[in-house]
């Protein structure tokens, strides 16, 4: 029995469809898992270590559970306000925070958002 060429079967391309699949499922795990634009960042200084002589009357705002204290003294967030504009000689005077343990994050964030929005720039996280 000889072999001929004219009865071999031509023979079959390989398929591209799987590797498209491959490499379109590549593509939307990277969409998915990239990262795009930046992180939002909270610009904190930590007070104490190599800080100076505090100057002016106490300024600690006490980030509780339930509500606001300055000096010691409960607040609401218009009457924090108000009771800092008069304790500081201008905006850039230390504003001292300190977060209770009960607290939540977002509470402290969201009184550091308010103290920002009020002017008040230097503002220095106390821990508990």
């Amino acid at each position: 029995m000889s072999f001929r060429f004219a009865d071999a079967r031509p023979r079959r391309r390989p398929s591209l469809t799987p590797m498209i699949d491959v490499v379109f499922l590549l593509l939307v795990f990277f969409m998915l898992a990239a990262r795009f634009g930046q992180e939002g960042a909270l610009d904190l200084s930590l007070a104490g270590g190599g800080a100076g002589a505090w100057e002016g009357p106490p300024r600690l705002v006490q980030v509780e559970e339930q509500g606001l204290r300055l000096n010691g003294v409960a607040r609401d967030e218009q009457g924090l306000i108000q009771a800092l504009t008069g304790l500081v000689g201008s905006e850039t005077d230390l504003i001292l925070i300190q977060p209770d343990e009960g607290a939540a994050l977002q509470r402290l964030l969201d009184t550091m958002a308010l103290l920002r929005g009020a002017g008040f720039t230097n503002l220095a996280l106390v821990e508990p």
